[in-house]
């Protein structure tokens, strides 16, 4: 399905991971496909598991173990060193745009790491329109809704996740299911 997210066309799809194990699975597999320049964007309530997605595209970086990942909520960024550079930013403090400009983050976009930017939708409008978001939505169980929109550059990154996590169709939305 193609949908408008800020003002950029992006195909969406969902997928329900049915554990902290999913969750695990899924970051560090978009961890290991990462390249220099691409931004992830996660989105989602307090507590959805945005900063475990984080380790855990941290661990896929080859960010080492002692490089704890934690929520930059305080800090707005912290950096760690992987197979590429790894730019770990937080908007939750920030009240908007403008701050995210004063503060300089913008320049990060454009260099040769990763940025994972959580509570990115407080700084839409100056996003990249190439990147990859994805909104955690926490249910009922221990389970979580993924809903994934992808800009054309990263169509075949989703793709590629549906073929690793051999997503299937089911009532509506998508299950996560491993081998």
């Amino acid at each position: 399905m193609r949908s408008v997210w800020g003002q950029i066309e992006m195909d969406t799809f969902r997928i329900q991971l049915k554990n902290h194990s999913d969750t695990e699975e899924l970051g560090r597999f978009l961890g290991k496909t990462a390249g220099p320049g691409d931004i992830i964007c996660l989105d989602g309530d307090l507590g959805a598991g945005k900063t475990t997605l984080s380790q855990a595209i941290a661990r896929g970086l080859e960010v080492p173990e002692n490089s704890y990942v934690t929520s930059p909520s305080f800090a707005i960024l912290h950096e760690h060193e992987g197979r590429i550079p790894l730019y770990h930013m937080d908007f939750y403090r920030l009240q908007g745009i403008d701050e995210v400009l004063d503060l300089g983050l913008e320049e990060y976009f454009d260099l040769s790491g990763l940025t994972v930017i959580e509570w990115s939708k407080r700084a839409i409008e100056i996003l990249p329109d190439e990147r990859l978001s994805l909104e955690i939505l926490r249910n009922d169980d221990e389970s979580r809704t993924i809903i994934i929109q992808a800009t054309d550059l990263f169509c075949k990154k989703a793709s590629a996740i549906f073929k690793k996590f051999h997503v299937h169709h089911n009532q509506g939305t998508f299950a996560l299911t491993q081998e």
